[in-house]
């Protein structure tokens, strides 16, 4: 069986070891200081001992298409060479970087985000077909606000070589692979999902636009690594279909895998953005949080708006509470069919249990929040041969308060008082003072 500070390959590219800081929203734009900001937010994973960082969704376009603010674009070529100021930081701890690529389609911006939308009135968002009827009702009620353009064969094209573009230029950027957001109700997820996709032409069947975008990257990026998130979308409410179970998922990443995808990391999704992707507790003190209640009227369009989203927000917290490593089920059918490595993400929080999934239901284990309160946690996951011992958990208490204010802008970052405590002490002792760790 393998061991977490186990080296392996993904299409060709060793990675020191199989612990990845899972994609998360770094919230650092594309402005003057955007680089920085990503520098600060990612290398310390690699300075720890992370044998991969996995830098969250960035847009293949330069207008629409974002998902939440302060998401960085890579489809402009000059921003993108300033991006290997980037990959050279993390080289220089050892470890590797891959890009998640991504367009929101019916779940950008332009859709959700009151203030955004009354910015850019002509912005339309991008569609796989007509919005669905639960996206239509909340429309006619005023929640969202839907203009859609439904793309043309040749404009789905026109898409899937901007994925590709955006590959060549960050693999010229010193990326060392590229990950296609494949859930999260990003436009990827509306291609592969029967509830988003009702198309009568070859993308009708949504595996084809993946092997589009591997085209695309081949074609312009070489062989560079190519890797996709894969749903299943059995956390969706029982009312919506039709949509992905968890078989479909299976026969999407061993489609996959026919086409030259070197890795798949399956999930478990709703066809919305809701809850179920951050399982654990209802974030009180976020939404309480007098820091963002404006922010938060902006977004949804006014206070009473906001709170209700905080209201369905309490209600899906009771309905998807937190459950440790809930994608291994779906990981481990995934892997007794395919023959490329598969990560896993989502409720991994133990050492213990990480140790238990490797080998069995994945190749390599991630984490997201938990890095939003130790940036240097891998330091203490992993220990080493200088004589550090392995953690046993990390100190994230799965709140949520992370993510709620992410909708106005702010950074993702622990803001639970007894969490940054746990993570002051650990810090005040050394835990993540680390050079170096086994494997690297």
């Amino acid at each position: 069986m393998p061991a977490l500070q186990d080296p392996f390959e993904i299409g060709g590219v060793r990675i020191p070891n199989r612990l990845y800081r899972a994609p998360l929203l770094e919230c650092a734009g594309n402005g003057p200081d955007a680089v920085d900001a990503l520098i600060r937010e990612l290398e310390p994973a690699a300075a720890a001992g992370a044998g991969l960082v996995c830098q969250g969704a960035t847009i293949v376009r330069e207008e629409g298409g974002c998902a939440a603010p302060g998401m960085t674009s890579v489809a402009d070529p000059e921003f993108v060479s300033r991006l290997s100021r980037l990959t050279d930081a993390i080289h220089d701890h050892g470890g590797c970087i891959f890009v998640q690529l991504e367009h929101g389609g019916l779940r950008s911006m332009e859709t959700w985000h009151a203030e955004y939308r009354a910015a850019h009135p002509d912005l339309r968002q991008l569609a796989v077909s007509r919005p669905p009827w639960p996206l239509r009702l909340l429309d006619r009620l005023g929640f969202l606000s839907y203009d859609p353009r439904v793309l043309s064969t040749a404009e789905v094209y026109d898409l899937a070589a901007d994925f590709g573009r955006s590959a060549k230029w960050a693999a010229e950027a010193g990326y060392d692979g590229v990950h296609i957001a494949g859930a999260n109700m990003g436009i990827v997820q509306q291609f592969l999902s029967p509830f988003y996709n009702r198309r009568d032409d070859e993308f009708g069947d949504g595996v084809r636009f993946l092997e589009v975008v591997a085209d695309e990257v081949r074609s312009r990026a070489g062989d560079v690594p190519l890797m996709a998130k894969v749903p299943a979308e059995t956390e969706a409410p029982p009312f919506v279909g039709p949509r992905l179970d968890a078989a479909d998922a299976v026969e999407i990443c061993a489609r996959l895998e026919s086409v030259g995808y070197d890795a798949v990391v399956p999930v478990k999704a709703s066809t919305f953005w809701d809850m179920s992707i951050v399982r654990g507790e209802f974030p009180a003190a976020a939404w309480r949080d007098d820091r963002f209640r404006e922010g938060y009227a902006a977004a949804f369009g006014s206070r009473w708006r906001a709170a209700l989203v905080a209201a369905l927000n309490r209600v899906e917290a009771v309905e998807y509470g937190f459950e440790h490593a809930w994608n291994a089920d779906l990981a481990r059918r995934v892997r007794e069919r395919v023959s490329i490595p598969v990560l896993l993400e989502g409720g991994i929080r133990e050492r213990e249990r990480m140790d238990g999934l490797l080998g069995d239901a994945c190749d390599a284990v991630g984490m997201g929040r938990p890095f939003y309160a130790e940036p240097r946690l891998p330091a203490r996951i992993l220990g080493g041969g200088d004589g550090t011992v392995a953690a046993a958990e990390v100190v994230c208490e799965n709140c949520n308060n992370c993510t709620v204010p992410q909708v106005t802008g702010a950074r993702g970052v622990c803001r639970t008082p007894a969490v940054l405590a746990e993570k002051g002490e650990l810090e005040r002792g050394g835990a993540y003072d680390r050079e170096k760790s086994d494997g690297r």
